[in-house]
Formats: C-alpha cells, structure tokens, sequence
C-alpha cells in the first residue's frame, strides 16, 4: 500500500513540486539578507544558531500538507479508482494507515533535503553554526507541525470525498487562524487559551546569556521550542501586552504594561508537542472512521 502511494504520488509529481516549493522558501530565507546587507552597506550579523531554529513556518506547513495529502483520499473516489483499492485483500484500515506512512515518508525526505540545504546555506551566509546535533530534532518537529494539517485534509477529504472542498475548508481554517490570532493577541495581550489552537500562538520573550529569544507557544513552535528547551530548560518566558493607548505622538520606542504571566521553556515546548499530537490524534482518527464507513458505489 504504501509502494502503491508512494508511486502514485511520483506519477503527479508531487514529490518533485513539494521539493521546489522547499527550495523557494529556504532561498528566500538565505538570499533576503545579502540583499538588504549590499542595499544598507551593512554587514550581515553572525547568527550561530540559524540552523537549529531554521523553521519552514506556519505558511510553509500548510503548502506542504496540501501538496502531500490534499488529494491523497478523495481523489481515490472522484476517479473510481477507491473500488479496486478496496476490493484488494487489504482492510480499509491498512490502506489509510498506507496513506498515512506514504504522507510521513515524502515529508521527512523533503524536510531532510531542506535542512540540509538551511544547514549549508546558514554556514555560508550567517557563519559558523553551533549544536547542529539538535537540527533533526528541529526537523522532527517541523513534520509534527506539518501533520497537523495533513491530518485535517485527510479528514476533510474522507468526509467531503471532494478534493476541491478539502482544500477549500482546509485553507479557510488556515486564513482564518492566521489572520485571527496576531490580531487577537497584539489588542488583547498573549492568552495562555492560543497555545491551545493550531498556528503561532502566544508570543513572548526569554533572556539567555547571547541576548533574547522570540518565543512562540503555538504548534508552529514544535521544533525550535525543543530545541530552546534542551538548551535553556530552566530558562523563564515572559509574556507582555502592548499598551498602545500610552503612545505619545512622536515617540518611537512603544510602552510595554508589566508582564502578564511567566512560563518555563520546559513547559512551553512540551505543551506544544502535546497539543500537536493531540489534533494529529483526533483529525486522524476522524480520517480513519470517516473512510471506514465510507459506501462505495460502483
């Protein structure tokens, strides 16, 4: 089953298509600097750490869900081709499972060539790179990232049986949370509650040795949340609410009220792996069911 996925997936050329989208987005991350430096005069500041906290970010988990799963169940019954499947001597369940372990295999090799590629390219332009035995577990958590979505566009598209209908509820949800959130979080202050729900969630900042650290609670901060809390297990993140009311024309520095709430790094990155797999678990297992009872006419 997962052979068969897996040629298929080749046929369409969605392999080939998630590779170049990974390209794109990793040689804009490393070409942008070098531009802004020879447009400034500025020299570029070393950034020992840009390979550990490489990330293909919340826009670049979605691309890659979609071109990996979109159409991986629904298109099976827009062709027809779901009857033969299933009259193979194999349970529905070993051919969503198929699918499944088709989905995590295209992922991990697209993302190994990406970090490869960040790993390299951060050396070339941002200098030396320190801890790069951390950078799979970086990797890792971009897939878990990743498979959130996955996961709902599987569910979307057991349910619907449409591929065009997957994608369109899976993007609204995606849009939605990603225009939603900031704009939540920079009136309303960072609430523990957008740790809760698939995206950046609540920002806030950590003080190390080497400066500050932007810290993002969401499950789009699966990999470089563990990764900060194997280098700064005890390390304390402070989240702060803008005070925009206080802003005094003229004045370029923007006032800050005192921190709302203190987390430790531990907590933040673990939370967020479990929230992560928790609606891996349940898209999944709405995917599964859905394809289970599914009635195949002929």
């Amino acid at each position: 089953m997962v052979r068969y996925e897996m040629i298929w997936n080749i046929r369409k050329k969605k392999f080939l298509g998630i590779l170049i989208v990974a390209f794109v987005f990793a040689t804009l991350g490393l070409a942008l600097p070098p531009v802004l430096s020879s447009v400034t005069g500025q020299a570029i500041t070393s950034d020992p750490n840009f390979a550990v906290t490489f990330s293909a970010g919340g826009l670049g988990f979605f691309l890659f869900a979609l071109a990996t799963a979109m159409n991986s169940i629904s298109s099976e019954f827009e062709s027809g081709t779901i009857v033969p499947l299933l009259t193979k001597p194999v349970s529905r369940t070993m051919v969503f499972l198929g699918k499944l372990f088709a989905a995590f295999i295209m992922l991990l090799l697209v993302y190994t060539v990406l970090f490869s590629y960040a790993v390299i390219g951060g050396i070339a332009v941002y200098g030396p790179q320190s801890n790069l035995y951390l950078v799979p577990l970086t990797l890792l958590g971009n897939v878990l990232s990743t498979f959130i979505w996955v996961a709902i566009l599987l569910a979307m598209g057991a349910l619907s049986k449409n591929t065009l209908v997957a994608a369109l509820v899976a993007l609204g949800v995606f849009l939605a949370l990603f225009m939603a959130l900031p704009i939540v979080s920079l009136f309303a202050g960072p609430s523990p509650a957008l740790s809760y729900v698939p995206g950046g969630g609540a920002s806030g900042v950590m003080n190390v040795t080497d400066g500050t650290r932007s810290i993002a609670t969401g499950t789009d901060g699966v990999g470089v949340n563990l990764v900060n809390a194997v280098l700064y297990p005890a390390g304390a993140v402070s989240f702060s609410k803008i005070n925009l009311g206080a802003m005094q024309p003229g004045q370029t520095i923007v006032p800050f009220q005192e921190v709302l709430y203190t987390e430790n790094m531990s907590l933040v990155a673990w939370r967020s792996v479990g929230v992560a797999f928790l609606y891996v678990f349940v898209f999944l297992f709405i995917a599964w069911y859905a394809l289970k009872r599914a009635q195949i006419l002929e």
